[in-house]
């Protein structure tokens, strides 16, 4: 008798064991069935860098998102092979240090004219041919020089540093500093959001991709990158090294010379599968005075909006090519319906009127510039910082 009550005793236990693990593998199956998934970017840290929120001087790129914290937290280090971008605010200081010291060819040129002294008609047309010498454009210097004659005839005062003050407060009324900024990069109707990225070859576009992969990710974004470009054959190549470094996956056809159209599409229905918040698709650089180039641009397009709108068109612009970027801009703007304007090589500010000139032009901001060639060197576009910059202390 003693022996079967032992026995039994062994079976309960054991049943009682089976019942409590089979409750808890339920209770696990039903908490991670409520989990979104996300993409697999190998052990990356948590990276919001105070991310998510919208600043008055466009310090954050981003749109929040539900659960975003208002509070910002230190990234923690990236393990051994990923990298940890710089925050958006960080990279926004160093670049408005660095803005603030380059040497502009305009504020030396008007410091000469208006400390001459003599504000006579001829020394007026000279302020002018300055701005346009900058890239302002008719319009935009036209306008800053009556407001400025405008204001010394009726205050009297001629003084270089207050009407250097009156010229940069027109010029960051110029920028126009009400146009938002924000980047689309919050997942819309159960879909990740898509950016696809233009313009001409040479402007720097897949290194731009790369780092605007940089930026959502210190923004804590889920995102994923398409390679479109498929006619350049290290393009796919050099966008999955950017992505690699920040555990960024990068969707690419195996074939040089694929159709750019079906790895867009690719792209985006992985992104869709993923549940990514954002997909970026970087393009083929296209001349802009070649037809048949900018209608496959369009191809592209069109096929992507076959399974998901497509929430921004970037375009990425050289900032020292000056007027012809302006007509890039055009004829881009007419194909793919431009959302944004980034702008590189914004190094020296000689040229940086062109800000001016392309935002009146399409009726669109500019939402990023590129300072340097450091991986973290892409930041928000900061009106009231630039009007600074380029027209010097």
């Amino acid at each position: 008798m003693e022996w079967i009550l032992q026995d039994l005793w062994v079976v309960i236990s054991v049943v009682a064991v089976l019942f409590v693990a089979g409750v808890g593998a339920i209770i696990g199956l039903v908490r991670g069935g409520n989990r979104r998934r996300t993409l697999d970017r190998g052990t990356r840290p948590d990276l919001r860098g105070g991310g998510g929120s919208h600043t008055a001087d466009g310090g954050v790129a981003t749109e929040t998102r539900p659960g975003d914290s208002d509070v910002d937290l230190l990234p923690e280090a990236a393990p051994p092979g990923l990298e940890t971008p710089e925050s958006t605010r960080s990279r926004l200081q160093r670049l408005r240090t660095r803005l603030a010291r380059s040497d502009s060819a305009l504020s030396r040129g008007l410091l000469a004219l208006l400390a001459g002294g003599q504000l006579d008609e001829d020394t007026w047309d000279d302020v002018e041919s300055t701005l346009l010498a900058a890239d302002l454009g008719v319009e935009a210097s036209s306008e800053l020089v009556a407001s400025l004659k405008e204001r010394v005839a009726a205050e009297g005062v001629r003084d270089e540093a207050t009407m250097r003050g009156w010229l940069k407060e027109d010029l960051h009324t110029q920028l126009q500093p009400q146009l938002d900024r924000r980047i689309a990069s919050t997942r819309v109707d159960g879909r990740p959001a898509v950016i696809m990225v233009v313009g001409v070859n040479g402007t720097g576009k897949t290194t731009t991709v790369g780092k605007l992969a940089r930026v959502l990710v210190a923004e804590d974004r889920d995102v994923l990158l398409g390679a479109a470009d498929t006619f350049r054959a290290a393009a796919a190549d050099q966008l999955e090294t950017w992505g690699a470094r920040v555990g960024v996956p990068t969707v690419r056809s195996d074939k040089d010379g694929a159709d750019p159209a079906s790895v867009a599409f690719e792209a985006v229905r992985e992104g869709i599968e993923a549940e990514a918040d954002v997909v970026i698709l970087d393009t083929a650089g296209r001349l802009h005075n070649k037809a048949d180039l900018m209608n496959e641009l369009a191809k592209v397009k069109r096929v992507v909006e076959k399974q998901s709108p497509i929430d921004e068109v970037l375009l990425v612009l050289d900032a020292t090519t000056g007027q012809n970027g302006m007509r890039q801009a055009q004829v881009f703007s007419d194909i793919v319906d431009i959302t944004g304007i980034v702008l590189t090589k914004l190094d020296g500010t000689a040229k940086g009127g062109i800000v001016v000139a392309v935002q009146k032009a399409l009726g669109v901001p500019v939402k990023l510039v590129g300072l340097g060639e450091g991986p973290d060197d892409l930041a928000p576009f900061d009106p009231r910082s630039f009007a600074d910059a380029l027209l010097g202390d």
